[in-house]
């Protein structure tokens, strides 16, 4: 699993900055900062297929909008693209800077990896301004909307098992992708996707969804997401391709948006789902739940039935429970492994806290978390969900310069429970996880940054340097190039050409 995220970017004063330029400045800055992270190692566009529907068709180019193009990008001057020795990508996405954090295994290991981003971007932003000391700084924001219109998105991304039949698949991911705005929403000021209405919602993306399955993402966006991009073997694995999701500053939140997401998506591969939960209108169902923070509001299902969102999430974790008591032979919470037992017990807490209204819930979920510092406002100065202070208060939420964001104050304070140690995140800056192919990568950047051409989440160019054709290493399976498997062989050859040589042996491409 994986997630991505795309900056909101600004400069103080000058609304009329060109964001991908802005976008591309930033990055290209860090990339040149000195850091010791990324050299001259571009993004690898070879193998990619954005215009691949899971569905089994392909959108043709000359149909595609422009924005789905991805695989064209290398070929903008703009579009600053590199990898980090922490096997992460940064690069420029639209208008966004975006973070791509590595491949990992785990829900604790997306939070650790997610957060380096963090540091990665302030930093960006930081050396993005130091060459302009009469400019105001440039600022980044980890959010989803500027609150005028305009979306970016946090996408997250599953390794599936492609024997599984995409339409169950479909069916079985909708109702719970509308009800788990619940447990990791972020919170917007106002309704609508130009804020028309004054009031507060719990996701701050769920107005931007126009359909319940497509192959777009940044128009008609989809409630499920077709783009069938693998980045592996195609015939093994299917990567689910998640984009409603939000930007999370609060860990617990973030903690149970992948987890409970890999727990329902393990459940449907396993074929247990033996409940019909279908929504009459998905859509309609994401925005009715999104704009009720008092989680009183019922959507109907196709059988008839009326749930509220708690409703639907417990039919899912018990749907999950019994899924795994049927897999390990027993209660899960005893004899499942430590990543599942912690998103089962956090899962069941915070639905209870929801609940009953305790007070934990806003030490835990984002959206009650901004909501309760919001109303603080509010009842201070007597402030109506119209004023534009309350979107100032939004924005300022998600700032990403240190010191400066209010949810990291609150943190720090004790009032959103954190998961992850600093130590932590400065190693992941520039390490990338052991566990799966992205420790290949990032140690390849590392080691040998002048040999490394470029990289892709698939593979690896290398220039053996004696001017002969470029060498691509595959690493079309995820969970090998881990540590475990590869480091005694980054360490018998520290000369690339050793270990090309290794690595080819025998007709071998690939560690």
């Amino acid at each position: 699993m994986g997630v991505e995220t795309e900056y909101g970017i600004a400069v103080p004063g000058r609304p009329l900055v060109d964001p991908v330029l802005l976008s591309g400045r930033v990055v290209q800055r860090y990339a040149a900062g000195g850091h010791g992270r990324v050299h001259r190692t571009r993004w690898d566009y070879a193998g990619e297929s954005p215009l691949e529907d899971a569905r089994g068709f392909s959108v043709s180019r000359a149909l595609a909008h422009e924005s789905q193009l991805t695989d064209e990008w290398a070929d903008d001057p703009r579009v600053a693209n590199v990898v980090l020795t922490n096997g992460a990508r940064l690069y420029v996405d639209h208008a966004h800077p975006e973070y791509s954090a590595p491949e990992v295994t785990s829900p604790r290991e997306v939070l650790v990896w997610d957060r380096a981003g963090e540091v990665v971007m302030a930093e960006a932003a930081r050396v993005g301004s130091s060459d302009l000391p009469d400019e105001p700084p440039v600022e980044i924001y980890k959010n989803n909307t500027d609150g005028k219109g305009a979306s970016y998105g946090t996408h997250e991304n599953y390794l599936v098992a492609r024997a599984t039949p995409f339409e169950r698949l479909v069916d079985q991911i909708t109702p719970f992708f509308v009800a788990r705005q619940i447990l990791c929403g972020a919170g917007r000021v106002g309704l609508g996707q130009n804020s028309e209405t004054p009031g507060y919602q719990i996701s701050s993306r769920a107005d931007f969804f126009e359909a319940r399955v497509g192959l777009e993402t940044t128009f008609r966006r989809p409630i499920v997401n077709t783009r069938d991009e693998p980045h592996a073997h195609a015939s093994r694995y299917r990567r689910l391709h998640v984009i409603i999701g939000d930007a999370n500053l609060s860990e617990v939140s973030a903690l149970l948006k992948v987890g409970t997401t890999s727990l329902v998506l393990a459940l449907i591969e396993s074929g247990r789902m033996s409940e019909d939960l279908s929504l009459v209108d998905p859509v309609g169902a994401l925005k009715a739940i999104s704009h009720d923070p008092d989680l009183t509001t019922t959507v109907e299902l196709v059988d008839g039935r009326r749930l509220a969102g708690l409703q639907l999430l417990r039919r899912y974790e018990e749907h999950v429970h019994a899924h795994l008591r049927a897999e390990l032979g027993g209660d899960p919470l005893a004899l499942a492994d430590d990543d599942t037992r912690e998103v089962l017990t956090r899962w069941d807490a915070v639905l209870t806290a929801l609940e009953t209204g305790a007070p934990e819930a806003a030490r835990w979920v984002e959206w009650v978390a901004k909501r309760q510092v919001l109303e603080g406002f509010r009842a201070r100065d007597g402030l109506g969900w119209d004023d534009p202070r309350l979107l100032l208060v939004d924005l300022q939420w998600s700032h990403g310069t240190p010191g400066k964001g209010l949810a990291r104050r609150l943190e720090a304070r004790g009032r959103l429970e954190r998961l992850t140690t600093e130590e932590e995140i400065d190693r992941a800056v520039d390490h990338a996880p052991p566990t799966t192919r992205a420790w290949f990568r990032g140690e390849c950047v590392r080691r040998h940054p002048d040999a490394v051409v470029a990289a892709s989440w698939q593979s690896i160019l290398l220039d053996r340097g004696d001017g002969g054709p470029l060498q691509r290493i595959a690493t079309p399976e995820p969970l090998k190039g881990t540590r475990a498997l590869t480091e005694a062989l980054l360490d018998r050859h520290p000369d690339v050409e050793g270990l090309l040589t290794e690595l080819t042996a025998g007709g071998a491409a690939g560690p």
